[in-house]
Formats: structure tokens, sequence, C-alpha cells
């Protein structure tokens, strides 16, 4: 029997997450994979007395990972799980700053970034050298986001130097980083979606009154036709990063396009809905091929 688990989130309950897990549990089963799906919330693997991980699950053939809890993974694959992303992949993904390292020195066009200065203190000021700096490589506007987030969130257009102290005041103590902002791309970005190195989907992204474009902070979308070009950027990317399933995010630049981010869990509803491509069964039909060959 052709067993798989999909491993939720412990908390998240948005519609359009769950919708992932829902779907793609339909595709593998209809392609014979008897599929649970679960939250990581019952301490799946632990390491024991002896310094031995501890695997508290039934025999599965592979797992569709869809949390972004770094530790989890890497226990599991230490026990031999085949895993739909890599724990190694999942966490370049999750952080935008390790993201931008592990591409650096590959030629991937992106914003200009300055990793930012981890604090240690909340009381502890700015020093003005470093608003200075910044001011001088970036100028104004600029981006500043959280390293870590999805959906949107953490992600700040900041225009002069009292929204810039502002934002600092509330991401000092967390990974950030600066970027240049691209302003050709106000309120409009592709995503490409990328199952085993090849493009799958995309879409145009639009916001009426936002300068991120995110569906789930009001965006519209269309089906976009990815030139060539685009297509061969989108697999180094997701080769370099090590991802069996990705969506690529490319902003307008001046002179073409630039990379925003990448996301190792991309949501695929709004794709679906606004291309018609059935995501969930391309990422099943590649993911069965990986671990069983010819169907």
């Amino acid at each position: 029997m052709k067993r798989a688990l999909i491993l939720n989130n412990a908390y998240m309950q948005l519609d359009s997450y769950l919708y992932q897990s829902r779907r793609l549990a339909e595709e593998l089963g209809a392609l014979g994979v008897e599929t649970d799906v679960r939250r990581n919330d019952f301490f799946a693997v632990a390491i024991d007395d002896a310094g031995h991980i501890d695997l508290r699950l039934d025999k599965y053939d592979f797992c569709v990972y869809l949390d972004k809890d770094k530790y989890v993974p890497y226990l599991l694959q230490a026990k031999g799980l085949r895993l739909f992303n890599s724990a190694e992949s999942v966490e370049a993904c999750d952080d935008k700053m390790t993201t931008f390292v592990r591409l650096a020195e590959a030629g991937i066009a992106v914003p200009y970034t300055l990793p930012g200065l981890l604090c240690f203190d909340n009381g502890a000021a700015i020093p003005e050298a470093v608003y200075a700096d910044v001011e001088a490589r970036l100028g104004y506007p600029m981006v500043v986001k959280s390293s870590f987030g999805s959906l949107g969130k953490g992600v700040y257009k900041v225009d002069d130097r009292a929204a810039l102290c502002d934002v600092l005041s509330r991401l000092k103590c967390k990974p950030h980083l600066f970027q240049r902002y691209v302003g050709t791309s106000c309120g409009r970005d592709v995503r490409v979606l990328v199952i085993g190195g090849e493009v799958v989907a995309a879409m145009l992204r639009r916001s009426g009154g936002d300068f991120r474009s995110n569906i789930e902070l009001g965006g519209t979308a269309t089906p976009y036709r990815v030139p060539a070009a685009l297509a061969d950027e989108c697999r180094r990317i997701s080769e370099l990063l090590g991802l069996d399933y990705c969506g690529v995010d490319f902003l307008f630049g001046p002179d073409g396009f630039v990379l925003c981010e990448v996301n190792s869990n991309a949501f695929f509803g709004g794709l679906e809905r606004t291309t018609g491509v059935n995501v969930a069964r391309c990422y099943a039909e590649y993911i069965c091929r990986t671990v069983y060959g010819n169907m």
C-alpha cells in the first residue's frame, strides 16, 4: 500500500492554507496513495535520553511538509523520511535574507539588499551612522522587511527618516533586511509556480492601493505568460535552493525582472482559480514519479 503524510502547521487555520493540504490529499488519493493530513502538534519526533531520535509516526513513503518549523523536518529526514520540500530548502526560503545569501554570486537580479544589524537590547539606540549609511545606499523610499513572515506581513515601505526610526524600533531585535524600493513595480508583481524545476503556471498580481500585491491583502490576479528567459531563471533558482515546489515572485525592474522572494510553501488556490491549472494534480504527479517511478 502506498502511504503519504501531509504535515500542516500546528496553529494556522487560514482557508487558503488549508486548501493546499486538502487538494493535495485528493489528488494523491486519486493516484492510489492513501494520504493522512495532520497538524504538526503531536510531537512526531523527539530526542530521547540516549541521544537517539524517537520517531512516533506510522510508516509513510514520504511527507509533504507544509510547515515552516525547521527542527521537525531535519529530524524526520534523519530518520530517512523523504520530504517535499527538504528541511534545507524550507529553512533557506523561510528566512528571506538566507534566500538572498544562498543565491548570491549566481547572477540573479535582486534589489540592492543590506542585512539588518541584529540587536539584543531593546533599549539600545541605533547609531546615527547606521541611518546615514542605509539612506546613502538605498535612498527614500526604501523597503524594510522582517526576515520571517508571509502574506505580505512584516514588509514596510519607508518614505523618510521618521518612518525608518519607527520601523527599526519594532524590528531591530528581530532578523530583518533593507532593500532598494523598485518603484517601477509598485503594486504589481509576477508569481511563477515551479514544480520539479518546471514552470507550471504564473499570474500577474496587482493591488489597487498597496505597494504589495498579495492576493491575501486584496490584490487581484490575471494569467501570465512566462517569457522563456524568466522560465530559465526560475529553474535555476529552484535548483540552487534545492526545491521540489516553490512560488517565485518577481518585480518589474527598470531593466527587466528582479527577484522579490521565493516561497517554499506558496499558496496555490489563487493560482488555480486564475489560470485553470490543476496545480495540486501537477504536484501530486511529480511526487509520485519521484517516489514510485512511472505509475
